[in-house]
């Protein structure tokens, strides 16, 4: 398996690239300005802090990425400051003015131009001091953004209403709130040769499993790519099975589902500009759980869950069944119901297959159509789509009225489906069973299934298994699989995903509890 090489944290200008900071500040800022040139909101201004004509010093900062309260805040700092010292029988050098500012903000320090270059994109304020060859930077990034709201594609009844946003450092907020131990470990990488997108790695030490945290580093270490716009780029670049249709990494915006996660030993990876959340490795069964499952008497969850399987079959079979059986198959239909759809179909110009197929590719403009336009027309589109071109359809003889409720049913199914990249995908493979259907009938859908199978047991997820406890079977493990057991029973962690302390009790009993006998992976 191929991977980009990472280059993570670039620079502008490639020539710059481990170039010490002179010593000389009219060089420095020389060159600053020529990488920088075009620039409109770059901001540079010199000053003095006592009566030393030598002591000159310049802040650097890019206006629209730095907060403008924090600015005029430092700038009443630096007016105090120069007020002091010039009270003050004595000179100023770098080393003061560094402890003056590490007191009162976040102070970072470095002596080349690449992470010079870093700081003024990320928003802070950078300082040069004429005759030292190094520079100092205040963080000064703007916090704007959008506030914590209520998850948009994941809606629940009971539950956390909270969500991830755009912002790493509230996503990041939003889980260590949840996860208040030591052991909750992060560690921070920049993606993108242009973007210099951050992206946090996040695990729990002792429970996430050493080899999927390392090898997840190292896919991420290997991603050569300019640009890191959404936890998407990501999941495609180091998926293991790059052609496979089916996602193996779960994406959540709400913190309650990346905490459980993580509490399972898996690894979350956090991305800036995106309230996506992934989480990994994942497994099949993962994508059609909801969190609300482990809200709710077990009893209801699990009822809820099987329902979603139901779904799924229905939205993957539903449309091929029908196919083959009206067209090879006729005899497995009761005589009145296929008396019925025979007189519903007289008239129709053409055969089940093509019927099906182009009511479905309808459906799905539709679909589509609904996403992508405002929300304050999107339902009316849906609606329009739905019943009148439906109806007509029917009442034009162009389509039978049994094969709209075929579509229907098969729409309705696949909302039911938790995960969208489930749902998208469950939906593509329904048209090439369709094809299967229409040309073999019930042999060619079986056929398929059994294709379709064999490659969910090929597929991993960062080197698990993507049908895991099934296949390979896990001895115990299906406890949160088709059906959800009580909580009281679900002591253990999933084996051959987290480390070897898979016990969920407290610390003074898991000793106890580990040296029980542990599922066995067959």
């Amino acid at each position: 398996m191929k991977f980009f090489k990472s280059r993570s944290t670039n620079n502008i200008n490639e020539d710059n690239a481990s170039i010490k900071i002179n010593k000389d500040i009219n060089e420095n800022v020389n060159r600053i300005k020529i990488d920088f040139s075009g620039i409109s909101d770059f901001k540079i201004d010199y000053f003095k802090l006592d009566n030393n004509e030598d002591f000159i010093c310049a802040t650097i900062c890019i206006k629209s990425l730095t907060d403008k309260i924090i600015m005029n805040s430092l700038s009443l700092e630096l007016s105090r400051l120069k007020i002091d010292f010039d009270n003050s029988k004595h000179n100023i050098d770098f080393d003061t003015l560094v402890n003056y500012f590490s007191g009162i903000r976040d102070l970072k320090e470095d002596d080349d131009y690449e992470n010079l270059y870093a700081e003024l994109l990320l928003g802070n304020i950078v300082f040069l001091v004429n005759g030292y060859d190094k520079f100092f930077s205040i963080i000064t990034n703007t916090d704007e953004g959008r506030n914590i709201q209520e998850a948009t594609s994941q809606t629940i009844i009971r539950g956390p209403k909270d969500s991830f946003t755009e912002k790493l450092s509230i996503n990041v907020l939003l889980i260590r709130k949840r996860i208040k131990n030591k052991g909750l470990k992060m560690e921070n990488l920049f993606l993108g040769s242009i973007t210099k997108t951050a992206v946090n790695i996040m695990y729990i030490d002792k429970i996430a499993k050493d080899d999927i945290v390392q090898e997840i580093k190292n896919r991420l270490n290997k991603i050569e790519i300019d640009a890191v716009l959404e936890s998407g780029y990501i999941e495609e670049l180091i998926k293991d099975d790059r052609y496979s249709i089916f996602p193996t990494f779960l994406n959540s915006e709400k913190p309650d589902s990346v905490v459980a996660a993580l509490l399972e030993g898996k690894v979350a990876i956090l991305v800036d500009g995106t309230p996506y959340v992934l989480t990994a490795p994942a497994i099949m069964f993962e994508f059609f759980q909801s969190s609300e499952d482990y809200y709710h008497h077990y009893l209801i969850s699990s009822m809820m869950r099987f329902l979603r399987f139901i779904a799924f079959l229905l939205t993957l079979l539903t449309p091929a069944t029908y196919i083959a059986i009206t067209t090879f198959h006729q005899e497995m239909i009761p005589t009145p119901l296929l008396i019925s759809i025979a007189a519903q179909r007289e008239g129709v110009p053409f055969p089940v297959f093509i019927e099906t197929l182009a009511m479905e590719f309808v459906f799905e403009i539709i679909r589509e159509a609904g996403i992508r336009m405002p929300r304050a027309v999107g339902s009316a589109i849906s609606i329009v789509g739905a019943l009148v071109l439906g109806q007509a359809a029917v009442e034009a003889g162009i389509v039978s009225a049994f094969i709209v409720i075929i579509v229907s049913i098969t729409a309705i199914s696949s909302f039911a489906i938790p995960n969208y990249e489930m749902s998208n995908a469950i939906r593509a493979i329904r048209f090439i069973l369709m094809c299967l259907a229409g040309v073999l009938g019930l042999y060619g859908v079986f056929m398929g299934l059994i294709i379709l199978v064999l490659h969910l047991c090929k597929i991993k997820s960062i080197t698990v298994p993507y049908l895991t406890p099934i296949a390979p079977r896990v001895k115990g493990g299906n406890k949160d699989t088709f059906f959800r057991f009580p909580l009281w029973k679900m002591k253990c962690r999933p084996v051959g995903i987290g480390n070897t302390i898979t016990s969920r009790v407290n610390e003074e009993n898991a000793a106890g509890l580990n040296q029980k006998k542990k599922p066995e992976l067959r």
